[in-house]
C-alpha cells in the first residue's frame, strides 16, 4: 500500500524499515478505504513518523502506546507550535488499528461505579427490557433526571428513600418556567417515568409520580407550519446538480418532500433498501416499523445521480455519506435537517420552522388542499393512529370558514 502513496518503491521501503514501519501498509489501507486523498495521507504518515523519532529519543518501544503517551506526545507538539487539526484523531485510528493486530494491549476497562452512573445503568436498562424503549428516548431522558438527582443530593450520598413530592413538584415548577411547553412536558414525562421505576424496585416508600402535576400542552393547539407547493419546489430547485454535494443533499430534499420521510429514516436509508427492480423504498420508521413505498421516478433518478456520480466508495451501506473523509453515513438526525435549513435558506425562504419536519408537513398540506382525505395522508405519512393526521385539519382555512356562522349585525337575531 505504501507504493501507492509514494511512487518510488526505495522510498517506501525506508518508510517500512523503522518502529512504526511494519504497520504503515495496514495504516495506509484503513484511512484509503475512509475516503482519504493521497496527500492527507502522506500527511498523516509524516505524523506518524515525528511519533516514532519521538518514542526513539524517549527510548520507548511500540508496546509502550497508550493514551496518556500519546497526550504527551501531542502536548509537546502544541508547545512547539506544530499541533495540526486532526492529528489526535489519526493517532487514535492508529492506536486502535495497533490493538487489533494485538501488538499493543487493549487498555483495562474502568467501570465507573458511582451511585449516580449504577442508577442510570439499572434505569436504562429497565427501560430498554421492561419497556420496550429505543435508545434514543432512553439519552433523551437522562439529563433532565441527573439534574433532579444532583439539585437534589448534590454531591453527597443519594438516599432515594429520602425524596418527597415536594422535591418532585418543586423541581419541575422551577424549571417548567424557563423552559418551552414541549420541553416541561418532556422533563415531566422522564420524571413519572423514572419515579415508577424507584416505586416498583422498592427505592421509595410511595409511588411519587403521582404527586408530578399535568403539564399544559393541549392537543393541536399549534397548526402546522408548512411551506407551499411552489416554495418546496425552490428549495428542491437551489440544489445545485452541477455538484456531487447538491445531488446528494437534492436526493435527500427528495426523499423529505415527496415521500414525507422523516429525517431519522433517511439517515438510516441503507443501498439493500432500494428495490430498483420493483421501483420499491423500505423505511425503516419509528417503533421499529418497516413499511415499503413506492419510489417515485423524480425521487429514484435523484437517488440514481447520486449514487452513479456521487457517493464516495467506503465499507459503510447506508445510501448517504458524508462528503469529506473520513467517509462515513450520517451520525444523527440533525445532518439532514442542517441540509433542509441551509437548501430554505437559499431559497430566501423564512419560514418559522426550517428542519425536516418542514417538508414533511408541507407534504401533507398540499395533499389535505389537493383534495385527499385524512385517511389518505395517514396512510402516506404512515400514522399508525387515526388521531395523529388530525392537526392538518386546521390548515384546512376554507373548509372551516365554510363551518363558521356569519357574525350577527346590530338588531339582527
Amino acid at each position: 500500500m505504501l507504493e501507492q502513496i509514494f511512487k518510488d518503491p526505495a522510498a517506501a521501503e525506508r518508510w517500512r524499515s523503522g518502529l512504526l514501519g511494519p504497520h504503515l501498509d495496514s495504516f495506509v489501507e484503513v484511512v484509503s478505504d475512509l475516503g482519504y486523498s493521497r496527500s492527507s495521507i502522506q500527511s498523516q504518515l509524516w505524523l506518524l513518523r515525528a511519533l516514532q523519532e519521538w518514542l526513539e529519543r524517549s527510548r520507548l518501544g511500540i508496546a509502550d502506546l497508550e493514551e496518556p503517551l500519546m497526550e504527551r506526545f501531542l502536548d509537546e507538539r502544541r508547545r512547539k507550535g506544530r499541533l495540526r487539526r486532526g492529528e489526535a484523531r489519526t493517532l487514535r485510528r492508529f492506536l486502535g488499528l495497533l490493538r487489533e493486530q494485538r501488538v499493543v494491549r487493549a487498555p483495562e476497562p474502568t467501570i465507573d461505579r458511582s451511585p449516580v452512573v449504577t442508577l442510570q445503568r439499572r434505569y436504562e436498562g429497565y427501560l430498554g427490557r421492561e419497556r420496550g424503549l429505543a435508545p434514543a428516548t432512553v439519552a433523551r431522558y437522562w439529563p433532565f433526571l441527573q439534574r433532579f438527582l444532583v439539585e437534589r443530593f448534590g454531591a453527597g450520598p443519594i438516599h432515594l428513600h429520602e425524596l418527597t413530592p415536594r422535591d418532585v413538584v418543586s423541581f419541575l415548577l422551577r424549571h417548567s418556567r424557563s423552559s418551552t411547553p414541549g420541553v416541561a412536558k418532556l422533563t415531566a414525562t422522564a420524571l413519572r417515568s423514572f419515579l415508577r421505576f424507584l416505586f416498583q424496585h422498592g427505592e421509595t416508600r410511595s409511588n411519587l409520580a403521582g404527586a408530578i402535576p399535568a403539564v399544559p400542552a393541549w392537543r393541536l393547539a399549534d397548526v402546522p407550519k408548512f411551506l407551499k407547493p411552489e416554495e418546496v419546489q425552490r428549495v428542491v430547485d437551489v440544489c445545485d446538480q452541477r455538484t456531487p454535494v447538491g445531488r446528494r443533499d437534492r436526493a435527500v430534499v427528495l426523499l423529505l418532500a415527496r415521500l414525507g420521510l422523516r429525517a431519522s429514516e433517511v439517515m438510516t436509508l441503507d443501498l439493500e433498501d432500494i428495490d430498483w427492480r420493483a421501483g420499491v423504498l423500505t423505511v425503516r420508521g419509528k417503533g421499529r416499523y418497516h413499511d415499503r413505498l413506492p419510489l417515485p421516478t423524480e425521487v429514484g433518478e435523484a437517488l440514481a445521480a447520486y449514487l452513479r456520480k456521487d457517493r464516495p466508495h467506503c465499507a459503510t451501506r447506508r445510501v448517504f455519506i458524508l462528503s469529506r473523509a473520513p467517509h462515513r453515513g450520517f451520525a444523527h438526525p440533525s445532518t439532514v435537517s442542517t441540509i433542509v435549513r441551509r437548501a430554505v435558506k437559499r431559497a430566501g425562504l423564512k419560514p418559522a420552522m426550517k428542519g425536516a419536519h418542514l417538508l414533511r408537513h408541507s407534504l401533507a398540506t398540499g395533499m389535505l388542499r389537493g383534495g385527499a382525505s385524512m385517511a389518505e395522508i395517514g396512510e402516506v405519512l404512515r400514522h399508525r393512529l387515526p388521531n395523529t393526521t388530525e392537526i392538518y385539519a386546521k390548515v384546512d382555512i376554507d373548509g372551516l370558514r365554510s363551518l363558521a356562522r356569519p357574525w350577527l349585525r346590530g338588531g339582527e337575531r
